[in-house]
């Protein structure tokens, strides 16, 4: 499985770093990441051939239980899944309009540096999920 992140802005605070560093590295077996980064929301390149999915606030919430599901059914389509998350001000609507899915991590509002901490986490949840390995209390 093939999972690249574009975000917006370097993640500035070092513990969020090293706990998204501790979930990529647990999700070696499973899925190859690629993150990449751009300075701007003007930056930001999709691939057509990817199946997008843009992180905003009003997008839909899933269960961790229906996100690992939603993970697993493009496991093996061959298509990268591309996890779109923007900065402070969050995404044009450009950007949203391309997408293939618009997910909410909550009704809450975090900064997008925790987002990518949680989405990673969200990431390897799902992969022990559809992968029978304990980690998932629910």
């Amino acid at each position: 499985m093939r999972i690249k992140v574009i975000q917006v802005g370097k993640t500035k605070d070092l513990y969020i770093q090293d706990g998204v560093d501790e979930f990529v590295k647990r999700l070696g077996p499973y899925a190859k990441i690629e993150t990449i980064t751009v300075k701007d929301e003007a930056k930001i390149k999709l691939d057509e051939s990817d199946f997008i999915v843009v992180l905003d606030e009003r997008g839909r919430e899933m269960t961790s239980t229906e996100f690992s599901k939603f993970v697993e059914g493009h496991k093996d389509s061959g298509q990268t899944i591309c996890f779109v998350i923007g900065g402070a001000y969050g995404l044009p609507q450009n950007i949203k309009d391309d997408a293939d899915a618009v997910l909410s991590m909550s009704k809450m509002t975090f900064t997008h540096q925790m987002i990518r901490l949680f989405l990673m986490e969200q990431l390897y949840r799902a992969v022990c999920i559809f992968s029978g390995k304990e980690y998932h209390n629910g």
